[in-house]
């Protein structure tokens, strides 16, 4: 039968165009995810980006670069910074960003995540360097909007985009160290002596007040006196000698009861 006695022919021809498609299909035909982006060259001359979805290529002519538009975290590593103040201390960070132009991140730099991580630490150490310890202690949220400013303005024409940076840790050295903690203690002293000289203040205000007071009516401070003689009495189960105005049993003295 023809059919049959083709059908090794057939055969001999399928395999090696079998074989072939298996060794071609991967090459032009790219899957890429919702988060990637294909920047494609044609014979070393720049396409364009595709993606995501399905991306055919022409293979040994086309060649697919993948980029990632996800936010990349890097850690800026630990560094040594003079502060304006003359003051060591050792500062790490952290550099969130994400590729929003994947054709400048492809051909506009050679590697753009080692390139803003060496951008970061040099802005890094240029900016704690002109703060004075006290603004890099307490105003870390207005430096680090500075620093993000500044690489995200370097890396701007390689199409990154620095969305927000961090300083992690401030190190102080030792010395350093124990100076803060007695100025800190210092400072509790002189607050807490500010706080009982204004209540001595007012204790002595008050008393004035009442010295005051008790002056326009001599009625007043005898009963003061006999109060006061209770209290003792009460709280103390002893025998206690005051010393007793004459003039309180002036009015007794002449049967006649104090005047009100």
């Amino acid at each position: 039968m023809p059919l049959l006695e083709a059908l090794p022919k057939l055969i001999s021809w399928a395999i090696p165009l079998i074989i072939l498609a298996v060794i071609i299909l991967p090459q032009a035909i790219r899957i890429l995810r919702e988060y990637e982006r294909g920047v494609i060259f044609r014979l070393g001359k720049l396409l364009g980006a595709k993606g995501p979805g399905l991306i055919f290529l022409i293979p040994i002519v086309d060649r697919m670069v993948r980029m990632d538009l996800r936010v990349v975290t890097i850690n800026v590593e630990r560094q040594e910074v003079m502060t304006r103040d003359n003051v060591p201390v050792t500062v790490d960070a952290v550099v969130y960003f994400r590729v929003v132009d994947p054709q400048a991140a492809v051909v506009k730099v050679e590697n753009f995540l080692k390139a803003t991580s060496l951008i970061a630490q040099t802005t890094l150490r240029s900016v704690l360097g002109q703060a004075p310890l006290d603004d890099l202690l307490s105003q870390r949220e207005s430096i680090n909007q500075k620093l993000q400013e500044i690489i995200d303005r370097q890396t701007e024409p390689w199409g990154v985009k620095v969305t927000a940076v961090e300083v992690k840790d401030v190190a102080l050295p030792d010395t350093m160290k124990r100076a803060m903690a007695k100025q800190a203690e210092a400072e509790r002293e002189r607050r807490a002596k500010i706080v009982n000289a204004e209540g001595e203040f007012q204790a002595a205000e008050k008393m004035v007040q009442a010295a005051a007071m008790m002056s326009k009516e001599p009625i007043a401070l005898q009963l003061r006196f006999l109060q006061t003689m209770r209290e003792i009495a009460s709280e103390h189960n002893t025998t206690t000698f005051l010393p007793v105005p004459i003039d309180l049993f002036g009015s007794y003295k002449k049967g006649e009861p104090p005047k009100s």
